[in-house]
């Protein structure tokens, strides 16, 4: 597993991401040059986000396309980020969210879960293998302080108050 990754903060625990599509054509189909256009920028675009620590990339990649660790039908997505703010903030309030608006034309519907949080030690590059064990753990018991979503959150173990928003 390869990495980008940014220097980070010194808190004592970072959140991790893991999300995963099913993608409606190849990418190099035309009918997903909305989505694949704009792959390199919004990766740039989390890469300087305040708050990002790493992301999964391929070897010899800048991203993680190439990848696919859960079956050839799935691309991943999976990151770092000092804590749920900044995760938020870089998806719901970045050019990344016209990414997110426009999913539907791009990625089939997925029933289960497609994202799950949890939290890792800082300086802790969680496994892939990890990221599909909290994603399983949250399509079967839905989000607990071991693997939760963003409209659950839950605070880093110190503190185990969920975070509704």
């Amino acid at each position: 597993m390869l990495c980008h990754m940014k220097t980070s903060s010194p808190s004592a625990y970072h959140l991790a991401q893991v999300n995963v599509g099913v993608l409606r054509a190849p990418l190099s189909d035309p009918s997903m040059a909305g989505f694949s256009t704009r792959i390199e920028p919004i990766n740039a675009l989390a890469d300087e986000a305040p708050g990002f620590v790493w992301r999964l990339v391929g070897e010899g990649e800048e991203d993680a396309t190439g990848l696919r660790p859960f079956g050839d039908a799935l691309l991943i997505n999976y990151s770092v980020w000092e804590d749920v703010e900044s995760l938020w903030n870089f998806t719901y309030r970045s050019e990344h969210l016209e990414l997110l608006r426009g999913r539907r034309e791009w990625f089939e519907h997925l029933r289960e879960a497609y994202l799950a949080l949890w939290w890792v030690p800082s300086g802790t590059i969680p496994s892939v293998e990890e990221a599909g064990r909290r994603l399983d753990l949250l399509r079967a018991n839905g989000p607990t302080p071991e693997a939760f979503t963003l409209r659950t959150s839950f605070p880093p173990p110190a503190d185990r108050v969920p975070h509704t928003r």
